[in-house]
């Protein structure tokens, strides 16, 4: 089941894009503001309304880390803003002019796009807040923007209907027709494709536009093989143009928001309809789901966004793909209920979500705890739980004593998931190098000497190296 749990009534003109970060929803509209709500219990934030632009706000979208929020309007501006204070950090001007349709953040937070009705689209540098390139499509506006999740092309899509992809060069490597009468968004699945061809990773992108329908392309890009795009299938469900899609943090869901008013939840994995939600009296335009918890937001020209929370129940139904998508000890605890799902032990997941077991916690669940804490009083579903903690906690080690070196952290001792190149020379996992510098003295940890720069670089080749690795052992 889906509940709509709040109505946000705060615009005076329609609402043209809503984002999350970790703790809060960013809303912005034709009335030229962007206002800022605590998920905690949306009431608005004391900084909000932020105020600037001087015509419509199109888009608005958080930095990877929450900190920062880009937003961009009609008057030619995209504009960072602290979300810890709503103070204004740079106005960025397109060169051209043109109105700014649509902004994101690279996922690595250094690079921003932002795309104008006149075709242009610019790479500002993030950090800097200067131009870095700045390319254009052949025909018709940018509208739609979204980046490869492990960030090294990106997306557009225009009102002539052609999807382009582009590299952090801003070199056009393919651009095809994708929806005759234009595009109106597009987004990735952050979790890559079950089962990739080569030991690649594969990622979705959906599509959806002015002929009612919402495509799902697979897309890889490795620099040595080169880039591939594929057509995957159509999704139906709307009656007239669709205006928004976006995917759940987790891959499992895709929403979509149309002219016809409705909303309708996708199950990725089967292409099912999971629920079609009718609340909003006028064209939906927006939609997007948060990163961390259950929740849907969705924005229309009725002036309202609606926020919606799903049930353990929509999370079972949107069935989870064969492999674990990262170690069991890295978990979180919607990784924990989708586990219990697919073991058929969904009746568990409130007893488990309301004791916030995560995957660490999950591993170190005894018979005792089980009884006494979670208060499971089946002997049979006790014993039931175990053999499958046991069963994880077998390929835990098995998979521990095969991951080669180099993808271990020299700080933690464990797999990266986020590498990064110090200027050492030598690659850690992001958090903890950034802890080792806050904490310690700016000493390497591999060499105890100073280093001559603070400044971590990703290491975008060891990250994909690790995550081939790891699809190759879980189809093992």
């Amino acid at each position: 089941m889906v509940e709509l749990i709040h109505t946000l009534a705060d615009h005076n003109d329609d609402v043209n894009c809503c984002a999350f970060s970790s703790s809060l929803l960013a809303t912005c509209a034709l009335d030229k503001t962007i206002r800022l709500y605590f998920l905690s219990d949306f009431t608005e934030v004391p900084y909000s309304p932020l105020k600037f632009h001087t015509y419509a706000v199109h888009c608005c979208c958080f930095s990877p880390s929450g900190h920062i929020l880009a937003s961009c309007s009609t008057d030619g501006t995209t504009v960072l803003w602290d979300t810890q204070n709503g103070q204004i950090l740079a106005v960025m001007e397109q060169p051209s002019g043109s109105p700014v349709r649509v902004c994101r953040f690279s996922p690595d937070s250094t690079c921003l796009v932002s795309g104008a009705s006149d075709g242009t689209v610019v790479l500002w540098n993030a950090q800097s807040y200067k131009l870095h390139r700045c390319a254009s499509v052949k025909d018709g506006s940018l509208v739609a923007c979204a980046f490869f999740p492990p960030g090294n092309l990106f997306v557009t899509g225009s009102s002539c209907g052609d999807l382009t992809v582009w590299d952090d060069k801003m070199r056009c490597l393919h651009s095809e027709k994708a929806h005759d009468l234009g595009i109106t968004c597009c987004d990735f699945s952050s979790q890559p494709v079950p089962g990739g061809e080569r030991g690649l990773q594969f990622f979705q992108l959906a599509s959806c536009g002015q002929d009612c329908q919402i495509k799902i392309w697979v897309i890889s890009f490795i620099h040595i093989l080169g880039f591939e795009l594929k057509y995957k299938s159509t999704l139906t469900g709307h009656c007239a143009p669709v205006l928004a899609c976006a995917f759940s943090h987790d891959g499992q869901m895709l929403v979509s928001g149309s002219v016809d008013k409705s909303v309708i939840v996708y199950d990725t994995n089967t292409e099912n309809i999971l629920h079609t939600l009718t609340q909003h009296t006028r064209y939906v335009t927006t939609c997007a789901f948060a990163p961390n918890i259950l929740l849907l937001a969705t924005g229309s020209m009725d002036k309202t966004v609606n926020i919606w929370q799903f049930d353990t129940e929509t999370l079972c139904q949107a069935k989870i793909p064969d492999q674990p998508k990262q170690f069991t000890e890295n978990w979180s605890e919607d990784d924990v209920s989708n586990w219990l799902c697919a073991e058929g032990l969904e009746d568990l997941v409130d007893i488990f979500k309301m004791n916030n077991i995560d995957g660490r916690e999950l591993l170190n669940l005894t018979k005792e705890s089980l009884a006494d804490d979670l208060k499971i009083e089946s002997l049979g579903l006790r014993s039931k739980v175990l053999r499958k903690i046991e069963e994880l906690r077998t390929k835990v080690k098995t998979l521990s004593s095969e991951i080669p070196d180099e993808f271990i952290c020299p700080i933690t001792r464990e797999l990266m998931k986020d590498p990064i190149i110090a200027s050492d020379g030598y690659s850690y996992e992001k958090e903890a190098m950034e802890n080792w510098i806050s904490r310690k003295k700016r000493t390497s940890p591999m060499t105890n000497l100073v280093l001559s720069s603070v400044i971590l670089t990703p290491n975008r080749t060891l990250k994909m190296a690790i995550d081939r690795w790891l699809s190759e052992t879980h189809q093992k």
